[in-house]
């Protein structure tokens, strides 16, 4: 495996439509082997082919739910929650909640922006598996914002084109744009 190049603002790529993945070769896997590598070493949770200069519908996502009611006050380490990985190919989101809510989002191609962007509180995606096989997802809450926020990168859409409000870090203090 190998860690990608994630490419930047203003690289067109990130600005194009990706192309639907056809073909389930060996080119493919070592692709998604090594998104999954350079997203967990960046870090974040979700990257978009588009962000490492390939413009082919395919996102790798890697989260865990944390569930802050369970704080142990007397426990000196809180146990790991297991992340669970989601490799999904030409996704499409099928079903959306009527609820709507904002939330914090950054993007590892917009380094030192954050924003507030409204989306979908749940949805539902289809796609394919690494292997060509159909699936279907339910999501919501953090897990429904990273599906949309890394299918609009399949679309040349950035979190910022739908940010309410956006701020940049200088010195680790937030300054409003």
């Amino acid at each position: 495996m190998t860690l990608r190049h994630i490419v930047t603002v203003p690289e067109l790529v990130l600005r194009r439509k990706a192309k639907p993945v056809t073909k389930f070769d060996k080119k493919l896997q070592t692709l998604i082997d090594d998104m999954i590598e350079t997203m967990r070493d960046a870090p974040g949770v979700g990257l978009a082919a588009p962000q490492v200069n390939i413009s082919e519908q395919l996102i790798v996502v890697e989260y865990s739910e944390e569930d802050d009611d369970e704080e142990d006050e007397g426990a000196e380490e809180k146990p790991e929650k297991l992340k669970k990985l989601y490799v999904m190919i030409n996704p499409e989101i099928t079903k959306t909640s009527e609820e709507k809510v904002i939330g914090v989002e950054g993007c590892l191609s917009i380094p030192g922006i954050q924003g507030e962007v409204e989306r979908f509180e749940a949805i539902q995606v289809k796609g394919l598996n690494r292997f060509g096989k159909p699936q279907k997802l339910k999501v919501d809450g953090w897990m429904a914002r990273i599906f949309q926020h890394e299918i609009d990168h399949l679309n040349g859409v950035l979190f910022t084109d739908l940010a309410v409000r956006l701020w940049k870090f200088q010195n680790e203090e937030e300054h409003e744009l």
